[in-house]
């Protein structure tokens, strides 16, 4: 946060990350719950013309890559599709923790299937979901050792391209899609923006970037800030 907001006075960004440490807390019971969270569609207000390129997709046997952040909570967006008959699988990164790694599996599962490991292995059967016309999300905001260094949030960061190059490669739909808190924070603004254009690979992913730092910085407390997002940039 002093890195992003240098003249933000010091209690003013305490108090940010208390409110940070609360809706992530919140966030993480909820997918610790998933079933019971998502079958409170009443709270979850669905718009935008993503959408309608899912639906379109689906029509037409198409898989989709829906790309989202740690912001606000994500597994409305697959709440919201599943209850609209698109179930949409995820990527996630295993945990070392054992009894964590359980808890979280299990909450991600009950989102949707398939439920897809980082590593080589994991590509590989994304890469098959996709092609036989299935729909996958992935959190594009966290440190990609691999990846390119892009724009975030203003600072150099390692971003993976892999999401924009599998759309690429497939002709699929790639649709930036957030659910944001509202009110009490339990309810959201479930958003799926205009597919991203296909163009480039990198063109692509920082369009991405530009779009989740516009929404962190209207609203910095529904961002995980302790991914270390910018680490290992800005070195070359």
């Amino acid at each position: 946060m002093r890195q992003i907001f240098p003249d933000m006075p010091r209690n003013v960004r305490t108090r940010l990350s208390g409110d940070m440490g609360r809706q992530m807390g919140q966030t993480l019971f909820e997918i610790y719950h998933c079933a019971e969270f998502q079958s409170f569609q009443n709270g979850f207000r669905a718009s935008g013309p993503g959408l309608d390129a899912l639906h379109k997709a689906r029509a037409e046997g198409k898989g989709a890559i829906i790309v989202s952040g740690h912001f606000g909570q994500w597994e409305a967006v697959r709440a919201v599709l599943k209850a609209r008959g698109m179930e949409t699988g995820a990527v996630y990164r295993p945990q070392k923790n054992r009894h964590y790694q359980r808890r979280l599996l299990a909450g991600i599962e009950a989102g949707g299937a398939p439920i897809l490991p980082t590593g080589q292995g994991g590509t590989r059967a994304m890469v098959r979901h996709v092609r036989q016309g299935g729909f996958v999300a992935i959190l594009l905001d966290e440190k990609a050792t691999d990846g390119v260094e892009l724009p975030f949030l203003g600072k150099p960061a390692l971003t993976s391209l892999a999401a924009a190059q599998l759309a690429l490669k497939y002709d699929l739909p790639m649709v930036p899609a957030f659910g944001t808190r509202v009110g009490d924070n339990v309810d959201f603004d479930v958003e799926f923006e205009e597919p991203i254009a296909h163009s480039d690979a990198v063109t692509m992913t920082q369009k991405f970037n530009d779009i989740l730092s516009a929404r962190i910085l209207k609203h910095p407390d529904q961002w995980y800030w302790m991914l270390r997002r910018w680490k290992g940039a800005g070195k070359s």
